[in-house]
């Protein structure tokens, strides 16, 4: 049995968004007996999880704890909390957490389940939260991140993730309030790799999924995710990440997962890109956000600023943006300079 000095009765969490994962997080929590106040945006979903304890738009079929307190108050949701978590979409977290950020107290921890990276700013998920939230200072901020899918972990399918934090007490303190026996935490200090890793990995999963609806073969898509971790990692180093983040769970399982799981949303719309469909159509029909597409203008952008060489990465984005025939892109990649394998560092 796994022993936690966190005393469930007394700590107070608010989880900051409802998607799916947001959702999957915040029952997780509410299962292992802590009172969440759970804010969630949309009313009909905040009444209709209130009424039926479901929420069928974003997580359908998964009974949520009586211990889960959805509401539409955002300040409520986060004052005078130990731990706030935030899981709203990257592009959200900056107009959302400003919202409330003063209402955050001093003491309170922040954690960022988000993954991208702002496209006006560059910044990753924790930097935003930093400019936002007034006196949020980095021995009070974590990230949570590794491979796992909402419905799985709605599932209690047994998952690994890893928080990352420049502050180790943070850290093991984030570790023990998330901890189930089927949901095992570790602990990193490196927040930046981790976030990177994060984001950048669902640009290479749109890569994925093009190949496969493409109908390519298994070689090529082992190529594409081995390929993919070396940019992350180039673009991770540029940025003072620290190498070995991206052999772990930030890094290569999450890659992994992302690039290969039938319930990644970015796969999944890179493989009907591949398959002839528009962006614009695709956006269109989902309801959940795929994260790779903003970032991977955000992920063009900062690699050309810092001049980091990352060729998946710059042909998605012209596959996305500026309408690149997949085929094209493909052909492109498989015919540039032929050059070493291994980078120097």
């Amino acid at each position: 049995m796994i022993q936690t000095n966190i005393d469930v009765k007394t700590t107070r969490i608010g989880v900051v968004g409802a998607g799916s994962w947001g959702t999957a997080l915040a029952n997780l929590l509410a299962h292992k007996g802590f009172s969440v106040a759970h804010w969630v945006y949309e009313t009909d979903v905040k009444e209709q999880m209130q009424k039926d304890r479901e929420n069928r738009r974003f997580l359908p079929g998964v009974t949520l704890s009586e211990n889960l307190h959805p509401s539409g108050d955002l300040e409520a949701v986060v004052a005078d909390k130990d731990l706030v978590l935030v899981v709203t979409p990257s592009h959200v977290t900056r107009e959302t957490m400003s919202r409330c950020g003063s209402a955050i107290g001093d003491r309170t921890i922040v954690v960022s389940a988000s993954k991208g990276i702002e496209n006006k700013t560059h910044l990753t998920m924790s930097g935003v939260l930093s400019e936002v939230i007034p006196g949020l200072s980095p021995d009070r901020l974590a990230v949570l991140t590794g491979p796992s899918f909402a419905r799985e972990v709605a599932r209690k399918v047994p998952t690994v993730v890893t928080v990352a934090s420049s502050d180790a007490d943070t850290a093991v303190f984030v570790q023990q309030v998330f901890v189930t026996n089927y949901f095992r935490v570790y602990t990193i200090e490196d927040m930046i790799g981790a976030e990177l890793g994060a984001s950048v990995k669902n640009v290479i999963a749109i890569a994925a999924g093009v190949i496969d609806g493409l109908g390519l073969g298994l070689n090529t898509r082992a190529a594409l995710i081995t390929r993919g971790l070396v940019e992350i990692r180039r673009l991770g180093l540029a940025m003072g990440a620290q190498p070995r983040t991206f052999t772990g769970l930030a890094g290569v399982g999450d890659l992994i997962l992302t690039c290969t799981g039938d319930l990644s949303r970015n796969h999944t719309i890179g493989k009907q890109i591949g398959e002839g469909k528009k962006l614009n159509d695709l956006l269109a029909e989902m309801h959940m956000v795929a994260e790779g597409v903003k970032t991977a203008k955000s992920v063009y952008n900062l690699s050309r600023k810092l001049g980091v060489e990352m060729p998946i990465s710059h042909a998605i984005y012209h596959l996305l943006y500026e309408d690149l025939d997949p085929k094209i892109a493909l052909h492109q990649l498989m015919t540039r300079d032929l050059k070493q394998e291994l980078d120097e560092i």
